[in-house]
């Protein structure tokens, strides 16, 4: 049995039983020759290369570093859906899901993916908050006091992962369905994601086949295409897009029930897309509570272009917008929960409970928020940025509150993308619920990682994270956390 060969039969005998797997894992094959990782992805049975292939609107054909074992054997699985992002490594810089792939339609196909994230974390945390004396749990009990942190030290959370199903049902229609199969927020299995996307016309009339080419449809229970950031983001347990740790302070991440529209240009508008859509604006489907509830609205416009065989260039904006709502989750729709566990939490914090610490939920019913996005990738190095704007206020308020987020990002891939290094500052500041002025928080993580193959990264972060300008009487207050995290992922 090959090297590689024995460390996936011990990943697939323990990864979600024994955390510390994981990382002995990444451990081991840092010992092994390097030499083992200078072949190219080749299918296991014709030995030629993997015909997975995006367009230039969707990963401008990426270098992702191709593999094989020295027998022939394939390291990556190869793609037989349609339309359909990567799990692995080669989904990085993959936004919109490729309407021009080179997958052919063979009839029905059912493919499964999954993916597998531990960390080990070393963080810090410290406030100045006031005081605040609360009533015991039961009668007689002492007082205590809310505002105290909770005492966190070094060592391993608890792994995460995802499981993936898609079914290509006709040519250019497919459905796929992602579950959590642990998630910080909720041990247990949950269905997170389920849709249909159509990008071919299922019946043979000239018209539809020929608007087909340029349209696509999505409709069902999906992850919500506002903004950027979360294509680049960790979703759960799978790492492999985001070049750090952490997700954003304003983590604009949810799935809704609804429908999205995509028209894309060819020829001279090679490259740029319109969409609209409509959802309920929420993270589950009710039909209780009509009047306080009303549709939420999506647009989103950009341009993706490889100008040359070195740069592309993206600018995208997006639109959310809605009136009222009963829960509101555009920016409270991580079911997985933050990276960063217990920071900034009382003593009274559960993993799952508290399982946005770190993150800033606005709180607001009415919502309308804007987000744009600019993308630049020269050779090794890719620049990201999100300026984004979300306003509204919750049912209880009469006036409108405003908050801003700034994201800036670089990172270099270097030795045919197996190493990179990344940093990222991400601000944001405003007027959260029940604060009489305005608050910050501002955040700088510094990291890298290496990819032992394209199923396979192991990566590590310091993250500093400061609050400014809360009241004393909030647990933020005076409030930061800063320290390092150790993060390993699988995703096939």
């Amino acid at each position: 049995m090959t090297y590689v060969s024995s460390v996936f039969s011990l990943l697939s005998e323990s990864t979600m039983r024994t955390p510390t797997r994981l990382l002995l894992l990444g451990a081991a094959l840092a010992s092994a020759p390097l030499a083992a990782q200078e072949t190219t992805v080749a299918s296991a049975t014709t030995g030629t290369k993997d015909t997975t292939t995006t367009t230039t609107a969707d990963s401008a054909k990426a270098k992702t570093p191709e593999k094989k074992e020295a027998t022939g054997i394939s390291v990556v699985p190869t793609i037989e859906i349609q339309h359909i992002r990567a799990n692995d490594q080669r989904g990085i810089n993959v936004f919109e899901a490729p309407k021009n792939d080179k997958v052919e339609y063979a009839g029905f196909k059912l493919s499964f993916g999954a993916a597998f994230t531990q960390q080990f974390q070393g963080l810090g945390h410290e406030n100045t908050a006031a005081p605040k004396m609360v009533a015991g749990a039961t009668a007689g009990a002492p007082q205590t006091n809310a505002n105290q942190l909770i005492q966190i030290g070094h060592g391993f959370n608890n792994a995460v992962a995802n499981l993936y199903v898609n079914a290509q049902l006709a040519k250019g229609i497919r459905v796929s369905m992602t579950s959590y199969l642990s998630a910080r927020h909720h041990n247990e299995t949950w269905v997170k994601d389920g849709y249909l996307q159509i990008d071919d016309s299922p019946l043979d009339v000239a018209p539809l086949v020929t608007l087909m080419q340029y349209t696509t449809v999505k409709a069902g229970h999906f992850e919500i295409n506002y903004g950027d950031g979360h294509f680049r983001r960790t979703d759960n347990g799978n790492s492999m897009y985001n070049p750090l740790v952490g997700n954003y302070i304003l983590d604009a991440f949810t799935t809704q029930v609804g429908g999205e529209v995509y028209l894309r240009g060819r020829g001279l508008l090679d490259g740029a897309f319109v969409m609209g859509g409509m959802t309920n604006g929420e993270v589950r489907g009710t039909i209780l509570n009509p009047t306080k509830r009303s549709p939420a609205y999506l647009t989103k416009v950009g341009i993706d272009r490889q100008l040359s065989k070195d740069l592309r260039v993206r600018l995208t904006g997006s639109s959310f917008a809605q009136a009222r709502s009963a829960n509101q989750t555009l920016y409270s729709g991580d079911r997985a929960g933050s990276r960063y566990y217990d920071v900034l939490e009382n003593t009274t914090s559960t993993e799952t409970a508290n399982h946005t610490s770190g993150a800033l939920n606005p709180g607001m019913n009415e919502l309308h928020a804007l987000a744009v996005n600019p993308f630049v990738k020269f050779r090794g190095l890719e620049l990201f940025g999100q300026l984004e704007r979300a306003r509204g206020k919750a049912v209880t308020e009469t006036a409108r509150r405003d908050l801003t987020q700034t994201v800036v990002e670089g990172t270099y891939r270097l030795f045919h993308d197996r190493l990179y290094a990344s940093a990222r500052y991400n601000g944001v500041s405003g007027r959260l619920a029940g604060m009489a002025n305005d608050v910050s928080v501002d955040r700088t993580q510094f990291g890298g990682g290496w990819f032992i193959n394209p199923l396979i990264v192991l990566k590590a972060e310091w993250v500093n994270q400061q609050y400014d300008d809360f009241p004393p009487t909030d647990i933020r207050n005076g409030g930061k956390f800063r320290g390092f995290v150790v993060e390993g992922g699988v995703a096939f």
